[in-house]
């Protein structure tokens, strides 16, 4: 038991924290820095959109609004859509918009697939429904492509938390300033393991069409170009915001399909857990042993429990994992403000271990597509451009670099 018990603490810290210090001091130690110049190549826009009749003509302003003169065409594609969507795309008029229609709900893979094979600009920006990217985000992360090694540019996300309950705020808040610190430290030593996929560009030449049903494209398409001998970088300077889900309910159902998503990208695409995958050591560390953590939290508890006859130390450590439990699952079963606040940090780790388990048992069991097993129905974020169907767009300029 005391085997197990060590074991399993040993690898808990070295997930949650060993992990992340180590790349933090291979970052200061050893950095890789990467050429970054103010150049405008052409840039293809491409959204996949299911059913966004309610978001899509704000979307689309927001898009046109944009201060990046060298937009080469945004191209909407309707991923089955059957609330209006396609017929709202064939009607528009502009230059600039490019649209498809595909009959059947493929899944965004699929859409995606469908509009980098239309895509003729010299990078394509992938942008997703709801998010609002900042003024200069897009000259900002076309800039990186200046250095002919990266590949790939992820823009810097902030999550919008106005009405968010604590656990569901936390898990936005602490737990994705902690994971974007760990992401700027993997770019800065070589290339993060995946990327916030919303927001985030490639060179056109570089795209791998992606296996359909893929859920986890901003992690497939940077390893896959990762794969070809390019880095993927982190620009903390191109903004974009977004908002996930308000409720602790909404967001744990999103991180199960996340969650899920890895089982199903290591299956879909058995090379990364090769030696083909650069960076396979960070993959395994950052995505692969936070799928097992439940599993050893469980251990290490019962682990504990067995150990406390006769010691004073087990029965304080039990103590203190089982008070973290109840603080978690008070937190989020009473909505009591101080305690809700108080507890958020323990609800929100129980919340994400929990949702590995399930994504576990969802990708093992679920009929279909995996990807259907949940749907964003967020909106936008508050300060979006107003809804309007008045489509003009600027012209673009042909100067590239």
């Amino acid at each position: 038991m005391k085997i197990i018990f060590w074991i399993s603490l040993t690898v808990i810290l070295y997930t949650y924290a060993g992990y992340p210090i180590a790349m933090w001091m291979l970052a200061r130690l050893r950095p890789r820095s990467w050429k970054f110049a103010p150049i405008t190549p052409s840039v293809s826009v491409v959204l996949a959109v299911h059913n966004g009749i309610a978001l899509l003509p704000r979307k689309i302003r927001h898009l046109l609004d944009l201060d990046y003169r060298n937009m080469k065409e945004i191209i909407v594609v309707s991923d089955g859509s059957t609330d209006g969507t396609a017929e709202l795309l064939a009607g528009l008029r502009n230059p600039l918009l490019k649209s498809i229609a595909l009959k059947e709900h493929g899944g965004k893979a699929v859409a995606v697939n469908a509009g980098v094979a239309e895509a003729t600009g010299e990078v394509v920006l992938f942008v997703d429904l709801r998010p609002e990217i900042a003024p200069g985000a897009i000259r900002q992360l076309v800039g990186n492509f200046a250095d002919p090694k990266v590949g790939c540019v992820a823009g810097e996300l902030t999550l919008r938390r106005e009405g968010h309950d604590a656990t569901s705020a936390a898990v936005g808040g602490l737990y994705w300033r902690y994971e974007q610190w760990i992401r700027k430290c993997e770019s800065a030593c070589d290339s993060p393991v995946g990327v916030y996929g919303g927001f985030y560009a490639i060179r056109r030449e570089l795209a791998v069409e992606q296996p359909a049903g893929m859920i986890l494209d901003d992690m497939f398409q940077p390893l896959s170009i990762i794969r070809q001998g390019y880095r993927s970088v982190l620009d903390v300077n191109a903004n974009v915001y977004d908002t996930w889900p308000e409720k602790a309910a909404g967001e744990f159902h999103r991180k199960v399909r996340t969650l899920a998503g890895n089982y199903q990208l290591f299956r879909l695409a058995p090379w990364t857990l090769t030696l083909q995958n650069r960076v396979l050591f960070q993959l395994v560390s950052h995505k692969v042993m936070r799928l097992i953590a439940p599993y050893l939290m469980v251990m290490l508890l019962a682990s504990t429990l067995a150990l406390v006859p006769g010691s004073r130390m087990y029965a304080v450590l039990a103590a203190l994992q089982i008070f973290g439990v109840a603080l978690a699952i008070l937190g989020l079963r009473f909505r009591i403000p101080v305690l809700h606040r108080v507890a958020a940090p323990a609800s929100a780790l129980l919340l994400l271990n929990a949702a590995a388990v399930v994504g576990l048992y969802k990708f093992l069991f679920t009929r279909g597509p995996l990807w259907k097993i949940w749907n964003s129905s967020q909106p936008m974020a508050k300060h979006s451009t107003p809804e309007t169907h008045n489509l003009a767009a600027p012209k673009p300029t042909k100067s590239t670099v």
